[in-house]
């Protein structure tokens, strides 16, 4: 809860926390979005780097970036992130790939659901 209260003085909830999906195959994005969703998130959906990077620049209101590495365009997965860190260094961020050569701090496809739920929940609690 916030600080806010409604006109009855009773605590208005807290909005929902915003994930941008970042991810090029559209099938994925839906299912994804669809999916978080349904967790309770208010979900933004991008088709990539350079759209995600216009979403932030219009200070829409963002908590986690869920983005894929490997996606067509100018910038990539890794890139988004980099530029993140210089211009929104408050937001987290959370990468997933098929690649297995990007394995490590990265969300491995396929992922299960809930494991990505987990994973942006324990986010938002640091």
């Amino acid at each position: 809860m916030n600080g806010a209260r409604n006109t009855a003085g009773e605590p208005v909830p807290a909005p929902p926390p915003t994930i941008l999906v970042v991810e090029d195959d559209v099938l994925v994005r839906n299912f994804v979005a669809a999916y978080l969703r349904d967790c309770g998130f208010d979900v933004i959906e991008a088709n990539g780097a350079d759209e995600a990077i216009r979403v932030l620049q219009a200070s829409v209101p963002v908590d986690i970036v869920f983005s894929d590495v490997h996606m067509p365009g100018s910038m990539d997965g890794f890139g988004l992130a980099q530029w993140m860190r210089r211009e929104r260094p408050e937001l987290k961020i959370i990468l997933t790939s098929g690649a297995a050569k990007d394995a490590g701090q990265i969300l491995a496809k396929p992922y299960d659901h809930a494991e990505l739920e987990r994973h942006i929940r324990s986010l938002l609690a640091r």
